[in-house]
């Protein structure tokens, strides 16, 4: 599967190398002190949930960046779908190498498969709907990268990845600028100042909003933020197709698929990664 463009080398460089200097610190006593020097074993990596796996590409990244003569055989690859006892891959080298990783490895794989399943099954909720999902900024700190890169490989959308590459005007921006349009206008004056083509998407509350956010003529996506699903159909036809239309708020399984018939665009879910439940994987000795 090709990586997001956000999952760079210098991204993986910084999060693999904190990671270690983290959980190893001056050494690993534990191998060091237990499993001799230059030993060769095999290492499974064995499912013990259905799910939709995450992480093997990042897992060859820490294996590779530790021990550049670790080799991996893989023998599932991250999107695929699969069920508990089925082996991943089968890791081959240095046996401390491979047990001072075993941690790292497991903990973002576990993380990882678990939003990957998640957003998988929002994103099978609104099949054959207009609508995608979307990820959000509610992530892990430090763990960003991961997070939506899981997103990705479960088959939803990322949004944003930071501050940095949109305008996103929410309640409390608009309420401190003065409102929506004065708010609008100023990010309009900004960015044509800095000379940045960045998107503009506004948040509103209610239909004035809408109108509110449609006049200033300067708005690409328009959130309809904790709105019903009467009023997300009535802003879809007050908008028609001048804005894309996000819905945000109140989403769960249960919901997703009537705002989903509502006409949306987009619906942004942060639960698809902060709710959802690690999948339980182990990484045993291969004798």
């Amino acid at each position: 599967m090709k990586r997001p463009e956000y999952v760079t080398a210098e991204r993986l460089h910084h999060f693999i190398s904190e990671a270690i200097r983290e959980d190893v610190g001056e050494g690993d006593h534990s191998t060091l002190a237990s499993v001799p020097e230059n030993l060769r074993r095999k290492a499974k990596l064995l499912i013990k949930d259905d799910c939709i796996l995450a992480g093997v590409d990042l897992a060859q990244e820490i294996f590779h960046f530790y021990d550049k003569n670790l080799h991996l055989e893989v023998l599932k690859k991250d999107g695929d779908e699969v069920k508990k006892g089925e082996i991943a891959f089968i890791v081959e080298g240095e046996a401390r190498s491979i047990l001072t990783m075993e941690r790292l490895v497991l903990n973002c794989m576990q993380r990882m498969s678990g939003i990957a399943t998640h957003a998988g099954k929002m994103a099978e909720l609104v099949k054959g709907t207009h609508a995608r999902i979307l990820d959000t900024r509610k992530t892990t700190p430090n763990f960003r990268m991961c997070e939506k890169w899981a997103v990705y490989i479960g088959g939803a959308t990322n949004h944003r990845y930071g501050l940095f590459d949109m305008i996103m005007l929410k309640d409390n921006h608009n309420d401190y600028a003065g409102g929506i349009t004065l708010s609008v206008r100023s990010a309009v004056e900004y960015l044509k100042k800095l000379d940045k083509p960045l998107k503009i998407e506004v948040e509103t509350r209610n239909l004035a909003e809408v109108r509110e956010a449609l006049e200033t003529q300067a708005v690409d996506i328009i959130m309809l933020d904790n709105m019903t699903p009467e009023d997300m159909k009535a802003a879809v036809r007050l908008i028609g197709g001048k804005a894309k239309t996000e819905a945000s708020g109140n989403v769960t399984d249960e919901t997703v698929r009537e705002i989903a018939e509502t006409g949306v665009d987009f619906i942004s879910s942060g639960a698809i990664i902060y709710s959802a439940k690690n999948i339980d994987l182990s990484l045993k000795a291969y004798l």
